[in-house]
């Protein structure tokens, strides 16, 4: 097992008091019950698996290690399929709303009213993963979807987004270039945009897609019913929407005794680092190029840092080699365990648990030991087959079969 160099800086901001009503009026557990509440009525819907490795925590000298496995979410292999697709129906129940229509999920997948949807276009810019949440639920409840990417985004990642309908709009620059470029589109043509950052407008359709996220929590602490619950959450951070889902809900749910929550990030777009090493919000200025694809942000969200500001503990950053080790490294399995199919940003909440416990220094102060329970968010599977094979050696199915 390799270990590899991380930075890490705790956050002097993270609070242990209970959930205050500043956080609960943007992300709440009312708010992830109702979200939960459409969610589970999609077609397709089963909870993700949550996968113990008692391999890998007796290799790494811990309690108890539980893997949130999101690529089997929805068959869109990332946990995003949870936030943009329930950003779009939100979208559309409130357009009908103002019609006098109160409609559900159900109608909407019926068909009930596409003669009022199909005129509403919705928007959005992306890595990969959000992109083909919001072009798969445009697809489900009736409405058209534009999809920006920026250069950096593979055909592949593209095609499967298209697949689902998309207008696909590619853009020079990276992923904060495609992110200010939609919102000008958007704002120009009437679109509906539907952001996973609160950084180029409103916070109202982040808050949405957060609330999606959350039902990650809620299925995880009910699988792990009967045990007792996570003292360690690591948890990936591009923007930063999924890591403040997780820690609201958790920080909600168990208020002083949250278990202590670590992101993890690329070295090259180490947005929440900065933005925790120096107390407020920190843009990087340039390239956030990465092999962690969907972790190539600049900028925190602004409405997912107020909860993080409070919520987060600590924050690791990982060269990208570290990722690579970390999809070998579930794709392989340790005795005991069977084989994870984690793609570039999936495995690298697992590759933060595995530089800290392998750092005698990080270990220590996270406090990572054999009486720990560690909750692993795996967020996407093989989004990119092809980087996937050359990564792993074996395609996703040869791993998964």
């Amino acid at each position: 097992m390799q270990a590899f160099p991380a930075r890490h800086v705790a956050n002097p901001l993270a609070r242990r008091d209970p959930y205050g009503e500043a956080e609960r009026a943007i992300l709440s557990l009312a708010g992830a019950e109702r979200a939960a509440a459409e969610i589970t009525t999609w077609p397709g819907y089963a909870p993700t698996p949550l996968v113990r490795l008692d391999g890998l925590a007796g290799r790494l000298g811990l309690g108890a290690v539980h893997y949130k496995d999101e690529s089997r979410r929805f068959g869109l292999k990332s946990f995003k399929a949870l936030g943009g697709a329930y950003a779009v129906l939100r979208i559309l129940q409130e357009r009908l709303a103002g019609e006098g229509i109160t409609a559900t999920s159900s109608d909407l997948l019926a068909g009930r009213y596409r003669d009022r949807t199909a005129d509403v276009t919705v928007a959005t810019a992306t890595d990969g993963n959000h992109g083909r949440s919001v072009a798969w639920g445009a697809g489900l409840f009736g409405c058209r979807s534009v999809v920006f990417i920026h250069e950096g985004v593979s055909a592949e990642r593209e095609a499967a987004i298209a697949a689902y309908g998309a207008e696909m709009r590619r853009v020079p620059g990276g992923y904060d270039d495609s992110v200010r470029a939609v919102a000008r589109a958007a704002a120009a043509a009437g679109w509906s945009l539907v952001a996973d950052t609160s950084s180029e407008g409103s916070a109202t359709v982040p808050i949405r897609v957060m609330e999606g996220y959350m039902l990650i929590a809620a299925e995880a602490l009910r699988q792990m019913d009967g045990e007792a619950p996570p003292t360690h959450v690591f948890v990936q951070a591009g923007v930063g929407g999924l890591a403040a889902a997780l820690a609201g809900y958790l920080w909600e749910a168990y208020g002083s005794d949250r278990p202590r929550c670590i992101v993890v990030e690329p070295v090259l777009a180490d947005c929440v680092f900065r933005t925790v090493a120096a107390g407020h919000p920190v843009a990087i200025e340039g390239s956030t190029d990465t092999f962690m694809a969907c972790l190539a942000a600049g900028e925190v969200s602004p409405v997912a840092w107020d909860i993080l500001k409070g919520g987060l503990d600590d924050v690791i950053a990982l060269p990208d080699e570290a990722a690579i080790a970390a999809m070998r490294l579930l794709a392989a399995a340790q005795p005991g365990d069977r084989p994870i199919v984690a793609g570039e940003s999936g495995a690298a909440a697992t590759a933060g648990l595995v530089a800290a416990a392998l750092d005698p220094g990080l270990r220590a102060t996270l406090g990572l030991d054999r009486s720990v329970r560690v909750l692993v968010i795996g967020s996407e599977g093989a989004t990119d087959p092809a980087t996937y094979e050359r990564v792993v050696g074996r395609r996703a199915e040869d791993v998964d079969g």
